[in-house]
């Protein structure tokens, strides 16, 4: 008897073990992470379009959903339906972190969110359909390497688009057209682009490229004036306060004199030395009778 009910508790035991790793347990943990992923979804949707949006919290949500969407199913399996739902949501979220980052300033963060969704916009694009956001998105990552001088990476990116929409779509052609002024020299038309951003979030980009525009047109004026006024380098630098040139100075280490004028100094500069015309003359002249000579 006693034998026989060791045998009935193994058989027990065994039985448990058998039902805990059944496919219906796996399943119902796969459920339940998801109904998880899609609660967390939209809490977080929910307080993205709040206004003022509170950052902290949603840092905090999209820091859970990193955990849940690297269980969820990013490749297409059999189940065709439930993948394309997964597919959706974590395009969506992706592209929420994307507007993050941004907000936050983060740009190791948003170089990491694009990369992720660069997968959805080409590779699953045919099973979930094209974001409404793409282009913007899109955009917003050409405008980003612009800012950081990444050209080769620029046109690469430029490059995967098609042609109708690099000609057409106001988000692409933003950037390009910045692009192209960088090339031509025409920084006046890059200022003015501050004002003329296809979505808010470019201005951030924007505000780098400015800067950058900024640093080079300063090298500029150090290279080509001995001297210029403050009130002069305010108009190249596209700057419209003083204290605004000023601040810019400093950081340059320029020196503003007692004149109102900053006074470069090309340490690098030879002194100038006389041209010996008279030493020139009489060789030309010697050059020319020898020359006679072999007539």
């Amino acid at each position: 008897t006693a034998g026989r009910k060791r045998d009935e508790s193994e058989s027990g035991q065994n039985f448990i073990q058998l039902e805990n790793t059944s496919p219906h347990t796996t399943a119902s943990k796969e459920t339940f992470a998801m109904e998880n992923t899609v609660a967390l979804y939209k809490q977080l949707k929910t307080e993205w379009t709040k206004s003022p949006i509170n950052l902290k919290l949603c840092g905090t949500i999209l820091d859970k959903l990193k955990v849940a969407l690297a269980g969820m199913s990013y490749i297409p399996t059999g189940n065709a339906q439930a993948n394309q739902q997964e597919l959706l949501i974590a395009r969506d979220i992706l592209e929420i972190g994307v507007e993050y980052s941004i907000a936050t300033k983060n740009i190791p963060a948003f170089e990491r969110y694009i990369l992720q969704l660069k997968w959805f916009y080409y590779d699953y694009n045919t099973l979930i359909g094209e974001s409404k956001n793409k282009y913007q998105l899109l955009g917003l990552n050409l405008l980003f390497l612009l800012s950081q001088n990444r050209v080769a990476e620029f046109h690469t990116e430029l490059e995967l688009l098609p042609a109708d929409i690099i000609q057409t779509n106001a988000f692409i052609r933003h950037p390009l057209a910045l692009e192209q002024y960088l090339m031509e020299g025409r920084y006046n038309k890059i200022f003015q682009a501050k004002g003329n951003v296809p979505a808010e979030s470019y201005n951030f980009f924007i505000d780098i490229l400015l800067q950058t525009v900024r640093d080079e047109i300063g090298a500029c004026l150090e290279s080509s004036y001995e001297r210029i006024s403050l009130q002069e380098a305010a108009k190249r630098l596209n700057l419209k306060t003083k204290e605004e040139v000023k601040q810019f100075g400093e950081k340059k280490g320029w020196k503003l004199g007692p004149d109102g004028f900053y006074h470069f100094v090309n340490e690098l500069a030879k002194p100038k030395e006389p041209i010996p015309s008279q030493e020139l003359a009489e060789q030309a002249i010697m050059y020319a009778r020898e020359l006679e000579m072999i007539v």
